[in-house]
């Protein structure tokens, strides 16, 4: 299933390309895309872990502290 986020504060592709890297290493995750331009992510997953978006915003904030997650 694939899920949608807008990140709210994203101000570089650089900055995009890190957080999609260390969201495909999260738990559940198949596959992540990050677009600068559009400031979304898109994942594709199986798991319907609760802890899910949890864990998505722990690797964003870890990379990126400012950036804000929200699903749409």
């Amino acid at each position: 299933m694939k899920k949608s986020f807008r990140l709210k504060g994203l101000d570089c592709a650089n900055c995009a390309a890190k957080i999609e890297e260390r969201v495909r290493k999260v738990d559940g995750i198949e596959d992540a895309s990050v677009s600068f331009m559009t400031q979304k992510m898109v994942i594709e997953t199986n798991s319907d872990d609760e802890n899910l978006l949890k864990n998505i915003k722990k690797a964003v904030k870890k990379e990126e502290p400012d950036v804000k997650v929200e699903e749409i």
